[in-house]
């Protein structure tokens, strides 16, 4: 046996041979070791002497003899309990990585930049996060969750304070405890870097995102229910925040996916209405349905004229910008600031800006200032910081009331509201705030929507406000997305050329047994709305186009979805030849309050072009998002050869985008 091996036995022997603890002896002993350390002079502590040699050692004993020292200092448990606690906040902490994906393992890695504990921040909150591993099929979330440190009371003491108070908590810990299991569990408390208390407190942020939608319109029969009533709608903020979740790893939440708005996003090749027609001209094409050989699709698609821009009236904007604290993200508030900043270059000398910004309470950041001092819009946006909570409700009031300061004769008057969603501060009766906005939107003051970021996204709120303000409701998820909106799509987004624009087709049952309307779930009328001009619908904006497609099956074909019923109607359905329906659109004139009519028929041989063709593709790419039952075997490379082969002129490139996009879904969607 080697003189190693002795000491290690005697020292085991040592510490079965130890005397019991004696809990009035260990008091007193910590009440000397506290009064010599506040009677020491301040300028020895901190101070380290050099190591002195011991020329009593014997060579090869000094590793043993330090251990047996510091299992002796390590007799007394509650001194265990307060070094330990001061240690622990010198040792590195393991952080959990955000997951590009849902669903995958959390990621965990050592934690290696160790800056010293800062008391003047120790109040601070740091954050991590996370991505929940969900089960298989499961429907996730498209964000990551966040685990928040919160600091402990001991997080605002001074030093001096920290550690009377981990003498107090050492002295506190059952006598009777044994040594091992204080030291477990004083390391097993969570440490995190800038944080001086040793145990935060974790809490779990979940992502609150919530969207507009409802179940999809199902199939009709055309003799029981010959007419279909909606609104039309130019939104474009499900096919952006479809794009973001696919660039970002992860499948869409199905009820993020706004059918009409995926195919609305792209500007489509269409005739102009002539100049003695009214503000849109109609277009209606029939073709075979690519998942469906039994049935056709029938689209109808309007195009907005496009006025010349110098004969459009002066424009007062109101910049609305959330500057809560949930704004403070690089795809939030900064990306905002680049997105508006694009805007002012399309604004005219006789265009008016002002900026209202609200997060706790509101306030006007800009004064009305005209749109050519683009110094001083663009400085007053530069200076706009993240913080607080957000007053949604105040910050639209103080907008509504600077954008009625501006108006003037002939003049156009807008907010432009940029926000995450997060509204949960002033908003108490949502259905009250939609009754604001739209007796604002009577005066002819219209809302329209940007959101930005992901993971507390309101969409279902964005939208509703949008709608009840007679505007549309956008996603910026890329400053290539805001030039889009707001360079290219910006005479349109501000500019209506009609208001209340409704959608009604009565089908031939001779010609369609069934239909069902692809999208537009959330823009359903009833039939006696139709013909009420009080009831509110969507506009079209100047140069605009909207697309609404139907799939019909005739009688008799081998894809109706319903048996026929046994006490049915006897005798066949009678419609005039070659029409497969009637196509009626209303709508008023900007500021109008009567509407008009126009009629004409659905021919059953109106061609297809390759723009349609396209068109039926992002129908089908956002059914297949959905998870449609209407689809049979059709899949993405069904839905990715559509896309290529009618691709078309892409002169910004928005159509090769849609089908890369339709390849990373097809890969996501065979993890």
């Amino acid at each position: 046996m080697t003189r190693d091996d002795d000491d290690l036995a005697a020292l085991k022997a040592a510490l079965k041979a130890g005397p019991a603890a004696d809990p009035a002896a260990r008091a007193a002993a910590l009440t000397r070791a506290m009064e010599a350390f506040e009677n020491s002079a301040p300028a020895t502590q901190g101070t380290a002497s050099a190591a002195r040699s011991n020329p009593d050692r014997p060579e090869g004993a000094g590793f043993w003899d330090g251990v047996r020292s510091m299992f002796d200092a390590l007799k007394l448990r509650p001194v265990l309990a307060a070094t330990t606690s001061a240690a622990a906040l010198a040792v590195g902490v393991f952080i959990l990585l955000p997951q590009a994906q849902v669903g995958l393992p959390t990621a965990i890695a050592p934690q290696t930049d160790s800056a010293p504990v800062n008391p003047a921040a120790a109040d601070e909150t740091v954050e991590a996060e996370v991505v929940a591993t969900e089960p298989p099929g499961a429907t996730v979330a498209p964000t990551s969750r966040k685990l928040v440190a919160e600091p402990s009371p001991m997080a605002q003491a001074t030093p001096g304070e920290e550690a009377a108070a981990g003498s107090r908590a050492a002295l506190a810990a059952p006598a009777d405890a044994p040594m091992a299991e204080s030291f477990a569990a004083d390391m097993a408390a969570p440490v995190i870097v800038g944080t001086p208390a040793p145990e935060p407190m974790l809490r779990q942020q979940e992502n609150t995102e919530t969207f507009a939608n409802a179940p999809a319109n199902p199939v009709k029969i055309t003799a029981e229910a010959p007419v279909s009533t909606f609104s039309i709608d130019l939104d474009t903020a499900s096919y952006a925040i479809v794009r973001s979740a696919l660039t970002g790893g992860f499948l869409p939440d199905p009820e993020a996916v706004r059918v009409e708005e995926m195919v609305n996003y792209f500007p489509f090749t269409l005739p102009p209405p002539a100049a003695d027609e009214g503000p849109f001209r109609p277009t209606i094409s029939v073709m075979p349905t690519p998942w469906n050989p039994g049935t056709r699709l029938v689209q109808i698609a309007l195009q907005g004229r496009l006025p010349v821009i110098n004969d459009r009236p002066p424009l007062n904007l109101v910049f609305l910008i959330d500057t809560s604290g949930s704004m403070d993200e690089p795809n939030k508030l900064p990306l905002l600031k680049q997105s508006l900043g694009l805007m002012l270059s399309e604004l005219r000398p006789e265009d008016q800006v002002a900026i209202v910004a609200y997060a706790g309470s509101a306030g006007e950041v800009l004064p009305p200032t005209a749109a050519a001092d683009r110094a001083a819009i663009m400085g007053a946006l530069d200076r706009l910081a993240a913080g607080g909570s957000t007053a949604g409700a105040e910050g639209l009031e103080l907008a509504y009331q600077t954008a009625a300061r501006m108006a003037g004769d002939g003049e156009v008057s807008r907010i432009l509201l940029a926000t995450d969603g997060d509204f949960n501060v002033g908003i108490y009766d949502p259905e009250g705030l939609e009754g604001y906005i739209a007796r604002k939107r009577d005066s002819g003051i219209y809302l329209s929507i940007l959101g930005f970021g992901r993971g507390n996204l309101d969409d279902a709120v964005m939208q509703s406000l949008a709608q009840s303000g007679n505007g549309t409701a956008s996603y910026i998820d890329t400053l290539q997305e805001a030039r889009k909106v707001l360079v290219d799509q910006l005479t349109g987004a501000l500019f209506p050329i009609a208001d209340d624009v409704k959608i009604q087709v009565e089908w031939n049952p001779a010609a369609v047994a069934e239909y069902r309307l692809i999208g537009y779930e959330t823009r359903a009328l009833n039939r006696e709305d139709f013909n009420n001009d009080a009831v509110d619908a969507g506009e079209i904006g100047a140069g605009h186009a909207v697309t609404a497609i139907y799939e019909v099956t005739a009688p008799g074909s081998d894809a109706l979805q319903n048996d026929p019923l046994r006490y049915g109607q006897a005798g066949a359905a009678q419609g005039a030849t070659g029409e497969l329906g009637f196509l009626r659109l209303r709508w008023k004139a900007p500021g109008e309050e009567v509407s008009t009519l126009l009629e004409t028929p659905i021919s059953a041989d109106a061609p297809a072009n390759e723009e349609a063709q396209f068109a039926a593709a992002i129908a089908g790419f956002g059914q297949l998002l959905r998870g449609s039952v209407y689809l049979n075997d059709w899949g993405w490379d069904q839905a990715i050869a559509l896309a290529e082969a009618n691709r078309g002129q892409d002169a910004f490139g928005y159509r090769i985008e849609a089908v890369n996009l339709m390849r990373l879904a097809k890969a996501l969607s065979a993890q």
